[in-house]
């Protein structure tokens, strides 16, 4: 099966899980001789260690079987998603199938017209169509689709209004009369990414775009470059599980004290607030600043931020921006700790955005997506957020992940004005 991440589990003993590392991916239960379930998760350790700290009444069913947790890490939640539909349609452990009969799976339907729409169903029976799955969750799928949409447009009904439909307005719609070529084209190629063909996908794209700007056909190569911009975009970085993290409640005072020592201060840690910054090549960018309090989401303390930085895009700048305009608000209290989404480039910039007197008062952190580093101005090297307790991590995740959610609503709710502006 031609899938980017069809490896192997790597499989460990139950008394080890804790080794398990907080990414998203897919783990398989095994009993003494197959793989009896197989499950997605957005944080690897913290979902497998909720089936045995916390197990539902369907988890009872087969604990005691278990003998070894393997896992296959992904590079996103999406993959983690797609990954776990080829495994279960490969392996079909019992206790998936126990659960799931086909009226309970969810597929992605592609019809074969010739414009096929793009719709999800529980009962694959029309030999006319293809189907993509099973799916184990509704949510998660529509999810990706919805995402997915944004770098292949496609339709969903057999006819279309002769205007324009909200969709086509937020192009993720081909409209009326789509050029077939290229939609058959967006349509196979979101078919190999539903089916885990991501790499060769983009690959391709790449291909066509040099040969089309070789060529001289720089609209065509422009779009297949927006394409390929896009699925990267959305294969990397949407939040489409729910984390577990969530779900298990903090011991603030544990964690207070973990954090002081981790940041090597006497003060206890009241306030935490993350930063996010969300834009679209620089477009329509935005900053969000979440807050908690005593481990808690403090809603009513989120402020939203439009960058006013234009041109080409910098992601320092921006949060440099971010970071100066929260700090000349003196009537909103300072926090203990703040988080930064990003690398070492943007603690920089954060550190740039304060005063010494406001470096002093404030402990200053970043972390970095893609292996969940911890940067801090006083440590050279990188703290892994896996090494730290399940109670910094998980705050951590939490409200970076929040920070994100808040950002993105807010650049997704401008980007719908502008193009409404445009429309009228």
């Amino acid at each position: 099966m031609n899938n980017d991440y069809m490896g192997s589990f790597k499989y460990i003993k139950i008394d080890n899980i804790v080794s398990i590392p907080n990414t998203p991916g897919v783990y398989a239960f095994k009993g003494a001789k197959e793989v009896i379930y197989i499950g997605k998760a957005a944080r690897l350790k913290a979902r497998i260690q909720n089936h045995f700290k916390q197990p539902s009444y369907r988890d009872n069913l087969f604990m005691e079987q278990i003998k070894k947790v393997g896992y296959i890490e992904t590079d996103s939640e999406i993959e983690a998603l797609l990954l776990e539909s080829q495994l279960i349609k490969k392996r079909t452990p019992k206790y998936n199938v126990m659960w799931k009969d086909d009226k309970n799976y969810f597929f992605v339907a592609i019809t074969k017209e010739t414009l096929p729409r793009v719709f999800i169903t529980h009962q694959p029976k029309d030999k006319k169509i293809t189907y993509i799955g099973p799916f184990v969750e509704g949510k998660p799928l529509k999810r990706t689709l919805r995402n997915l949409r944004k770098a292949f447009p496609y339709l969903t009904t057999k006819t279309h209004t002769v205007r324009p439909c909200q969709y086509c307005h937020l192009n993720l719609c081909p409209g009326n009369k789509p050029e077939i070529t290229i939609y058959k084209k967006d349509i196979k190629n979101l078919t190999a990414v539903l089916k885990g063909k991501r790499t060769s996908v983009i690959r391709s794209l790449r291909k066509e775009m040099k040969e089309s700007s070789k060529a001289h056909e720089y609209e065509k190569a422009g779009r297949l470059r927006d394409q390929i911009e896009d699925l990267e975009a959305i294969i990397a970085h949407s939040r489409i599980l729910t984390p577990y993290y969530q779900r298990t409640p903090i011991d603030w005072d544990k964690t207070n004290k973990n954090l002081q020592k981790l940041l090597n201060t006497r003060k206890n840690i009241r306030r935490v607030e993350a930063y996010d910054i969300s834009n679209i090549q620089g477009k329509e960018a935005t900053g969000s600043m979440v807050v908690f309090e005593n481990g808690k989401p403090a809603k009513s303390e989120y402020r939203k931020f439009k960058i006013h930085i234009t041109g080409t895009p910098n992601d320092f700048a921006m949060m440099e921006e971010l970071i100066l305009r929260r700090l000349k608000h003196k009537e909103w209290k300072y926090p203990e700790l703040m988080i930064i989404d990003g690398g070492k480039g943007q603690l920089s910039s954060t550190l740039k955005s304060m005063t010494k007197e406001q470096q002093k008062r404030i402990k200053v952190g970043a972390i970095a997506k893609k292996n969940n580093e911890l940067f801090f101005p006083q440590k050279r090297e990188a703290t892994l957020l896996k090494d730290l307790s399940s109670g910094i991590s998980n705050l951590i995740l939490h409200i970076r992940d929040e920070a994100h959610r808040f950002a993105i609503t807010y650049h997704r709710k401008l980007h719908r004005v502008d193009l409404l502006s445009k429309h009228r």
